[in-house]
């Protein structure tokens, strides 16, 4: 018990010692989370990774230092332009270690790689063990985009990783023991169905082309999987129109449809969140835990009253009788 408490005090001196004040409205892209001991962890994209704590979900204390202190020389050789800005990661306890998957690239290239490392805690007791490349994109060569990466582990503990974002859509491959890719991907998401064109042309980037989803994250809930997905365009402040959409399926690997029954394949999902033009223009890129018996979503949401920054989005999650999500 001694021992527990001073190893306590010693984390949290540790982490105060690298850490800003907290605050309830932090400034974040792209939020996952995990819970261990007692404090709730956020990562997100920024230089190496960024990281904050809490213990009520609420106020956020924004470690300094980031969570990748040295990026792996491979991602360099892998990701022509790639330096330290790390996108979208994602974490998950599987095999009695932490792993946190990460993205490499550059704006609007599917030139990519998703990094991977583990860990046996997340309190910084430890130092990250890389564990090299799960799954790498070329520009001309894959239609597909190894960014945003999402771990689901099934109901019968076999791990898989969703990800995706533009070209094809939102890819799953199966995951080996190791974590790395045990399958070839596919496609199980797209903005629309194959042949469809719309007017508007991608205003971000002329390499990714109009079928703009990205960012899957899937969960597990009363039988069903839920693919959670964001639409449109994120990364432009007050002109972003980024907005969350779900459909879902009894097995991991898809077949996924939404409420009125529009495979995701051929361009279905239900809405879920979207601007309501009065705080938010638009809110994308989410996450979906289950902490203290209660289901909570959260992603980044570019916020009107100050000029589009991207800050935390947490709602509580209800479902419907028919068991769809519905924000509160």
């Amino acid at each position: 018990m001694i021992r527990s408490i001073f190893l306590a005090v010693a984390v949290a001196a540790t982490l105060t010692a690298v850490a800003q004040p907290a605050t309830n409205k932090p400034m974040v892209h792209d939020p996952v989370l995990a819970y261990e001991n007692g404090t709730y962890y956020l990562f997100a994209t920024g230089h190496g990774i960024q990281q904050m704590t809490s213990t009520d979900l609420t106020n956020w204390t924004v470690v300094r230092e980031p969570l990748i202190k040295d990026i792996p020389a491979w991602t360099h050789d892998s990701v022509p332009g790639f330096k330290n800005h790390v996108w979208a990661p994602d974490v998950i306890y599987h095999h009695n270690r932490w792993w946190v998957a990460y993205s490499c690239s550059t704006f609007g290239k599917n030139g990519s790689a998703i990094g991977l490392m583990s860990n046996v805690t997340l309190d910084g007791r430890y130092p990250w063990r890389d564990d090299g490349c799960i799954v790498c994109s070329h520009e001309n060569s894959e239609q597909w985009n190894a960014i945003d990466p999402n771990f689901i582990v099934d109901k019968d503990g076999t791990a898989w990783m969703t990800y995706g974002s533009f070209w094809d859509g939102i890819q799953l491959v199966r995951l080996d023991d190791t974590m790395h890719a045990a399958t070839q991907p596919v496609t199980i998401a797209r903005r629309y169905a194959p042949g469809f064109t719309p007017a508007e042309p991608n205003p971000t980037s002329k390499y990714a082309g109009t079928n703009a989803i990205e960012a899957p994250f899937i969960y597990h809930h009363n039988g069903w999987y839920y693919l959670f997905v964001s639409w449109d365009y994120c990364c432009r402040g007050m002109k972003s129109n980024y907005r969350v959409a779900v459909g879902r399926s009894r097995n991991v690997a898809g077949p996924y449809v939404d409420r009125q029954g529009k495979p995701m394949t051929e361009g279905g999902g239900t809405l879920v969140i979207e601007g309501d033009k009065k705080a938010f223009e638009a809110i994308g890129h989410n996450s979906v835990y289950r902490f203290q018996g209660q289901d909570y979503y959260f992603s980044h949401g570019y916020s009107i009253a100050d000029k589009g920054m991207s800050i935390l989005v947490k709602r509580k999650i209800n479902w419907t009788r028919d068991g769809w999500p519905v924000l509160k």
